[in-house]
């Protein structure tokens, strides 16, 4: 596993982080779960439901979405990327399945780690859960464009 200080060294540029103070960063890093996956390991299932959120430290996981007999890849996430911040507001079933590309090292993040950092630092958890939601927003704006293409600029051959 890695220590805190590579930890905090390699987060601390992160969207998610910057507007906290130094002070505040390391609170929150201390409060988080630090988990390892091997090769092919499984983080999140797809349909289960969700009660936590991860950021890669090390490595690579990627995320795959399943419809019947379909496996769809939707992303590759990498050092500082972050998946499943939804279940930070709503426990309801995660939409696919993010596996570990290789070994990797995450940061495991629950409602609870949010409330004990909101405890001492109330001002940080504000910043994260806003830093949340601005992600979110992004997220939405470019699947909302995506679909006005798919309706302005059809893919040939299908209609």
């Amino acid at each position: 596993m890695s220590n805190i200080s590579d930890i905090r060294s390699k987060l601390k540029d992160n969207a998610l982080f910057v507007e906290f103070t130094a002070l505040e960063f390391g609170e929150l890093i201390d409060l988080l779960d630090q988990v390892s996956v091997k090769d092919g390991d499984v983080v999140v299932k797809q349909d289960e439901p969700g009660d936590c959120m991860y950021i890669v430290v090390d490595g690579e996981v990627r995320v795959v979405h399943h419809r019947g007999q379909r496996d769809i890849a939707l992303a590759t996430l990498r050092s500082g990327d972050f998946f499943g911040e939804i279940a930070l507001v709503d426990s309801g079933p995660r939409s696919a399945d993010v596996i570990a590309q290789g070994n990797a090292m995450l940061l495991k993040i629950t409602q609870a780690s949010i409330s004990a950092l909101a405890g001492v630092y109330p001002t940080a958890a504000f910043k994260f859960l806003i830093a949340i939601g601005r992600s979110l927003v992004s997220r939405l704006r470019t699947s909302n464009q995506r679909y006005v293409d798919s309706l302005l600029f059809p893919v040939e051959g299908k209609d």
